[in-house]
């Protein structure tokens, strides 16, 4: 997938792209075949809802060692459609990944997400400047009512907001307040929400702000996350840092992979049942 100049544009306008029908039907069932497989793994690198509950992150699936490791994710990972399009955005080759990570909300359970930065977390991590992005790709189908994520177009624009670490969420988060966002959400254009069938995938600016409810619905909502840095820009030591599953010390430049990375792989996790 190459994009085009006028894409380009609007991602540096609005601060995300939307891509509808982005992966087949196959590609995303070995995916989320794999999301079942490793959220009943005892690792880590996996949050829950609450103890011994479903699954609500899991992290690191895109490496090719480690408890949560996935064959698949690390195909997906390298293929044109998400290492390319986050090159073309960034406007650099050598990319690396901060963190990967599978957001899931179980039916009726699954909680939200406050309105929050990537940057607000990623530059406490020790990373000098916001020249990141993030590929969100729909492992199921994403409405409104089952939780889906929501972007607040152009706000990228006006940088980073000094975030305030919301522990209310299973997965301690740094937030923006609820008076700048009344502020942000009262001078940008409404809230767009990223929803669609499985398959569908989005690119936002790690400036961007963005948040995501409740699922309210009788069925399960799963969303993997692809987040990039420019090798140039990774991070300086800081204080007590973060796990490597959320803050990677892999700063190898990646190798774009074959467009059917994920469906080579269906041979060899087939194999391995």
């Amino acid at each position: 997938m190459e994009l085009t100049a006028e894409q380009c544009q609007r991602y540096e306008r609005d601060g995300y792209l939307i891509f509808p029908d982005l992966f087949s039907p196959e590609e995303v069932a070995i995916l989320r075949g794999e999301v079942d497989r490793v959220s009943q793994i005892d690792s880590e690198c996996i949050f829950r809802e609450e103890a011994h509950g479903p699954a609500k992150t899991i992290f690191r699936m895109h490496e090719a060692d480690g408890d949560t490791a996935s064959p698949a994710f690390h195909a997906a990972c390298q293929t044109p459609r998400i290492l390319g399009t986050a090159q073309r955005v960034l406007g650099e080759e050598s990319l690396y990944m901060h963190h990967c990570k599978v957001n899931l909300k179980a039916a009726i359970q699954g909680s939200a997400w406050p309105w929050h930065q990537d940057f607000g977390a990623w530059h406490l991590d020790g990373i000098a400047e916001p020249h990141l992005t993030t590929m969100v790709v729909l492992l199921d189908a994403a409405t409104e009512f089952n939780g889906c994520l929501y972007l607040l177009p152009e706000s990228h624009r006006e940088g980073r907001h000094d975030p305030y670490f919301d522990e209310t969420t299973a997965y301690k988060l740094w937030s923006v307040g609820p008076a700048t966002m009344r502020d942000m959400i009262s001078r940008h254009p409404d809230p767009v929400p990223v929803t669609g069938r499985a398959g569908t995938a989005a690119i936002f600016h790690c400036n961007n702000l963005h948040a995501s409810g409740h699922n309210l619905s009788a069925h399960d909502r799963c969303q993997a996350y692809f987040c990039f840095n420019t090798v140039s820009n990774r991070p300086a030591d800081v204080e007590n840092p973060r796990p490597d599953y959320v803050r990677s010390q892999n700063w190898q430049p990646m190798k774009l992979g074959p467009d059917n990375g994920i469906l080579q792989t269906e041979a060899v996790l087939g194999s391995a049942t």
